[in-house]
């Protein structure tokens, strides 16, 4: 086996090579965290080395702990829901989570032969912390992602037991999180360098609605040649560079991905935001290949839905429809930017039968972009004006940053599956909004009444 000469450098994130990753900036940890009251831990297990002895190692595993709500879940649970783009994976828990539209356990991450041991670590964790399950309340299915790690990890050893569960769930905190080689993602690799857990988040600005929203992958899929970085060809570059490093070829791999938001959104809403996950997953190169598992999770803080409650219903905020175009391109990017975190952050590693998985090289990237560097300056974004010359049929809010307040941001006059809002004209008594003439009435004709304010008919 031929092995590249590994970089001294540090590893570095995405955004520090200077990558162009979208227009929306990221939260203050550019991280899910960065949604108010996301907490993520991690237990990683890294033993051994040498041939593979199943049962006792190479050990290249561990666990990855999502926690909504500052872990209080159970009892205040909130809106969910999901997407499948290719199932060959699993994640547990999703029948229900896509039927009732609510999460209402914490959300672990980690290899294929490990779901089962996850599922119960999780659930012993919450019986002992809530011991009416199964009697005063309801029972629990605890949502549990996983992606095969078997190119370096003894997988069918079954390494991860409760107490790595229950270590990762307690570890889990709000601020920075670690990428890489850590929990869930020890052992996962990426268009075959190194890959594993990966986070990013986006901040819309006011006009857009000052939502959060935050992506956590556990990145495990793809082929060098289709590897792009910042929408840059990369792999197709490095793939003779590493010709003669073996790859894994059995399994093209398989992803997982957890989006969080403040954004007050209802269970289909959270689905549609899942699909673009895939789009994300898309700018980095894959193509969901037949043996590949792209799931999605995904969920809203803005609405606490109680366990326990004496009323009859339950009143939520919800997002209109046509305001989720933003959340969607936001999705995007924080995707496409946390599984290059992942592949950045990665360091190499040697598991199983000493199989080698290198670290992306991050001074060929460094090259690649600073080459690529005059195309990006001629088309930097100026997001003041818009490509579009303006037009009365255009909202006046649309997609400026930090030029027009909350205030004054008009709804959409996007035509969508509501209609369009009214007053689709003035009323007749009173004078148009752009300053032209009103046509005088025809003869005969009856007066059209006015509709109240935040009627949605359609045009007549």
């Amino acid at each position: 086996m031929v092995r590249i000469p590994e970089e001294t450098g540090p590893r570095v994130r995405a955004r520090e090579l200077g990558l162009p990753l979208g227009r929306f900036k990221p939260g203050k940890y550019n991280a899910i965290t960065d949604v108010e009251g996301v907490l993520v831990g991690h237990t990683t297990l890294i033993e051994g080395s040498g041939p593979l002895r199943p049962g006792f190692g190479p050990v290249r595993t561990g666990v990855t702990a999502i926690l909504p709500n500052l872990g209080n879940i159970f009892m205040e649970r909130m809106s969910g829901g999901g997407f499948v783009l290719n199932g060959a994976g699993e994640v547990s828990g999703m029948t229900q989570l896509m039927e009732w539209g609510l999460i209402e356990t914490p959300i672990l991450l980690t290899n294929t032969m490990a779901v089962g041991a996850v599922s119960d670590g999780v659930a012993n964790y919450l019986v002992q912390r809530y011991p009416g399950i199964g009697d005063e309340h309801d029972v629990i299915i605890p949502v549990v992602g996983e992606c095969d790690d078997s190119w370096l990890n003894d997988i069918s050893g079954r390494h991860v037991r409760q107490e790595h569960v229950v270590a990762a769930i307690d570890a889990a905190k709000s601020g920075p999180v670690q990428e890489g080689n850590v929990g869930g993602g020890t052992g996962m690799v990426t268009c075959d360098f190194k890959g594993g857990i990966g986070t990013s988040s986006r901040k819309l600005p006011e006009v857009l609605g000052g939502y959060t929203l935050g992506v956590l992958v556990m990145s495990n899929f793809g082929k060098m040649h289709n590897l792009r970085v910042g929408g840059l060809p990369v792999g197709e570059v490095l793939v003779e560079k590493f010709k003669n490093t073996p790859h894994r070829g059995k399994s093209y791999g398989s992803i997982i991905a957890v989006v969080a938001t403040d954004a007050p959104l209802l269970s289909h809403q959270i689905n549609r935001l899942c699909k673009r996950v895939g789009l994300g997953i898309g700018r980095v190169g894959s193509y969901a290949a037949h043996g590949s598992g792209e799931i999605v999770v995904g969920f809203s803080t803005a609405n606490i839905i109680p366990r326990r409650t004496q009323k009859m219903v339950y009143k939520m905020k919800i997002l209109l429809d046509q305001r989720l175009d933003p959340l969607y391109e936001a999705v995007m990017e924080a995707t496409e930017e946390a599984i290059l975190n992942a592949m950045c952050m990665a360091e190499p590693m040697t598991g199983v039968n000493d199989n080698y998985s290198p670290a992306l090289p991050l001074d060929e990237v460094r090259r690649f972009v600073d080459a690529c560097r005059p195309i990006f300056a001629s088309v930097k974004k100026r997001p003041h004006q818009t490509s579009v010359p303006a037009s009365r049929e255009r909202p006046s809010d649309e997609d400026r940053e930090g030029e027009v307040t909350l205030g004054s941001a008009l709804p959409t006059q996007v035509r969508g599956a509501e209609g369009i809002p009214f007053p689709t004209r003035p009323a007749p008594n009173e004078p148009p909004t752009d300053g032209a003439p009103r046509p005088a009435p025809e003869a005969g004709a009856a007066p059209t009444p006015e509709d109240p304010e935040g009627s949605s008919s359609g045009s007549p």
